[in-house]
């Protein structure tokens, strides 16, 4: 009589567990998902001082005065692409070329400046709010994100540290808004300008980080 009793709680255990599998399909088929423009509405909060993400990158937020010069404060519309540079200037860190930014607005001597910075030993900084454009992409920038990555030669060459936190980030920005590794352009591809240097110099290194940037999407929220 107990193995039968037994048997009557398996079977209705198991009904019960096909029957909720079955309700999460009909579930995520009739939700749909949020477009690209609904993530963009909120997207710009997904970083706040010091947020840690899922993979122990941490971003540090210190945010440029608002001026004419490097952070005007107009509103970024959409996010199409996210564009890849090199500081240019060998051996400075991400918070020496934050604070070039933030100099701007007294020196006024040009307009420039990134959403983030990526630091030698793998830091990042973020200068500008994703919702506002940022002066580094010229005729793009009012639909991308642009980073900064330094360097220690004149190769152009990331160290290690920088190129880990670079993949990340970039996949996890690409997941944020609904961009694939595709949509990952050098700053080359908008203005013909060597930039990033190592990146423009060997094609086949942009290819393969492309494609670490798309292995890492897979692997991080």
């Amino acid at each position: 009589m107990k193995i039968k009793q037994r048997k009557i709680l398996v079977l209705c255990i198991s009904a019960l567990i096909f029957l909720m599998c079955i309700l999460g399909v009909i579930i995520n088929y009739f939700v749909e998902e949020p477009s690209r423009e609904e993530i963009f509405e909120e997207g710009y909060k997904i970083t706040s001082a010091d947020d840690a993400l899922d993979n122990g990158l941490i971003i540090r937020e210190d945010f440029l005065t608002p001026n004419l010069f490097s952070r005007p404060g107009t509103s970024l519309t959409q996010i199409n692409n996210i564009v890849i540079h090199y500081v240019g200037n060998p051996g400075t860190s991400a918070q020496d070329n934050r604070n070039y930014f933030e100099s701007l607005a007294t020196t006024g001597e040009t307009y420039a400046s990134s959403h983030y910075v990526v630091g030698i030993d793998g830091e990042i900084i973020q200068c500008v709010p994703l919702n506002e454009i940022a002066y580094c992409s010229n005729d793009r920038n009012n639909d991308t994100i642009s980073i900064e990555v330094c360097h220690e030669s004149e190769s152009g060459e990331f160290s290690k540290k920088a190129y880990q936190s670079l993949v990340m980030l970039c996949a996890w920005l690409c997941n944020a808004y609904k961009l694939d590794s595709e949509d990952l352009i050098r700053h080359y591809d908008v203005t013909g300008k060597i930039c990033p240097k190592y990146f423009v110099d060997y094609p086949t290194e942009w290819s393969e980080f492309k494609n670490d940037v798309k292995v890492m999407m897979k692997d991080i929220k």
